[in-house]
């Protein structure tokens, strides 16, 4: 038998994290290889980790609601069989490893402290700057400062960076917040955190603008409604207006690709194939399932790519692949009633679309007034990626396209 380290997988590309939320076995337990140990929450999904082993675990390193990196020791279990789960995972990790010195990403990794990081620097006064990393990319963890509390390393910076100021100010101002009687206390946990964090880092990092267009959808609803009924029959799931709204999107991405982008750092990548990322709310979470080669697919194709995914997302079956490669995304706030919203950019992305309320109002039409079904569609823009005139371009085209579905068009679209 052998003593053996189980550490956080990377649970997709861009995961630099994850959440134990819950430990699904105990000190002691006996597991087999690929028996779940724990569900872990991640910015892309909710998974759990398998067990790379067979044997009994020793030691839980990591507590539930603890936030750690990728390749960080969660636990300890005396092995059976020491065979790793697969040698590919093995050579991915070497692979990660040699590459860690020289990616893009390094530098940028380095000083992006995680809440904890900065909340026991701030309180022994380390000087982040002058400590080395062992995560990825060479970034900072609990356990390097924890270490330098323990060596004796107490130096505050002279200048901290902007980031880490704003950060500790933040941190700083929350601690300040004192509660009165009958107020209650709602630890920021598991998704929420991951939603909190990523949020942040997408409005401090993007420098967004937004516009808005209002399109009459009058004779889309109008077809809609005239098959709604047949289809769910039919095919035991609704069409709703969101897959027409979504594939005008996917269609439009085709004919604008520098609207299908990513930011990486130090150049702009123009995606070739459509992934539409899209929202799932389950009572409290938020997950963004992805509908890949949307614009290969007809609106019945996205129709159901949409059950399938929120089915997923609701029962908590979504896989890392459901989840990876979103290139747009667009977002159905109209769900619930909004008429009007500024969306924030999925990082890396270049917008996200929001897809108002259909609401039915006077409009002139031929200087007559006439009851016509309008919506708002609101994009919020990175304005490092984007400007205003490919914008205006696409929006219009997105206007053009779901201002002609009707019995007529719906044939080719």
């Amino acid at each position: 038998m052998a003593k053996e380290e189980i550490t956080m997988p990377k649970l997709g590309e861009s995961v630099v994290e994850g959440t134990i939320n819950t430990w699904l076995i105990s000190e002691g337990d006996h597991v087999n290889k690929y028996d779940p140990i724990a569900e872990v929450t991640t910015d892309k999904v909710n998974a759990e980790i398998p067990s790379s082993f067979t044997g009994t675990i020793t030691e839980i390193v990591v507590n539930e609601g603890e936030t750690v990196e990728v390749d960080t020791l969660i636990c300890y279990i005396e092995t059976e069989d020491s065979e790793q789960v697969s040698d590919v995972e093995a050579d991915t990790e070497q692979l990660e490893n040699e590459q860690s010195n020289t990616s893009p990403e390094s530098s940028s990794m380095k000083k992006r402290y995680s809440p904890a990081v900065l909340r026991l620097a701030q309180e022994h006064q380390i000087n982040l700057e002058q400590l080395a990393g062992t995560g990825k990319f060479g970034r900072i963890t609990r356990k390097d400062v924890e270490k330098a509390i323990q060596n004796g390393v107490s130096t505050v910076a002279s200048e901290p960076s902007v980031e880490t100021s704003a950060k500790v100010e933040t941190d700083s101002k929350t601690k300040q917040q004192k509660t009165s009687s009958g107020d209650i206390e709602i630890p920021v946990t598991g998704v929420r955190k991951v939603v909190a964090d990523r949020m942040v880092q997408a409005k401090q990092e993007i420098p967004h603008a937004w516009m808005m267009i209002e399109v009459d959808v009058t004779d889309l609803v109008h077809y809609r409604d005239s098959l709604k009924k047949r289809f769910k029959e039919r095919e035991g799931y609704n069409l709703t207006y969101f897959a027409f709204f979504a594939k005008a999107v996917a269609q439009a991405l085709k004919e604008f690709p520098e609207m299908n982008s990513v930011w990486a750092g130090d150049k702009i990548i123009q995606r070739k194939d459509v992934h539409l990322s899209f929202a799932v709310a389950k009572e409290k979470e938020l997950f963004v399932p992805v509908i890949q080669y949307a614009d290969e697919k007809s609106v019945k194709g996205i129709a159901r790519e949409i059950h399938l995914l929120s089915e997923k997302a609701r029962s908590g079956k979504l896989t890392t692949n459901d989840i990876e490669g979103g290139t747009f995304t667009v977002n159905n706030t109209g769900s619930f009633g909004s008429v009007q919203s500024m969306g924030i950019i999925n990082h890396p992305q270049a917008a996200i679309l929001q897809v108002e309320s259909i609401v039915k109002k006077p409009v002139i039409i031929n200087d007559m007034f006439a009851a016509r079904h309008m919506v708002n569609l609101c994009l919020s823009l990175d304005h490092r990626i984007l400007d205003g005139l490919i914008c205006g371009r696409f929006m219009a085209r997105v206007k053009e396209i779901l201002e002609n579905v009707n019995e007529h068009t719906a044939n080719v679209f």
